[in-house]
């Protein structure tokens, strides 16, 4: 038996900073989306986290487009 130790990892939550280094724009873009709830992204206390796969399969939906609108 194989063990596949990337799915065994916890993919780890990361911050606005992060996430907006990530996708290439600023840190205010990302709060507007945030706003509008176009992004996808968990409340934790005062701070905004998020999962890259989330946020990557929000782009690749297409649904990252129409958060500008």
């Amino acid at each position: 038996m194989t063990s596949n130790k990337v799915e065994n990892e916890v993919e780890r939550w990361i911050n606005l900073e992060e996430i907006a280094r990530h996708l290439s724009v600023s840190k205010d873009t990302i709060r507007l989306w945030i706003k509008k709830e176009t992004i996808p992204y968990h409340k934790v206390g005062r701070q905004y986290k998020f999962r890259l796969s989330e946020v990557d399969a929000w782009v690749e939906s297409g649904k990252s487009a129409d958060a500008d609108k």
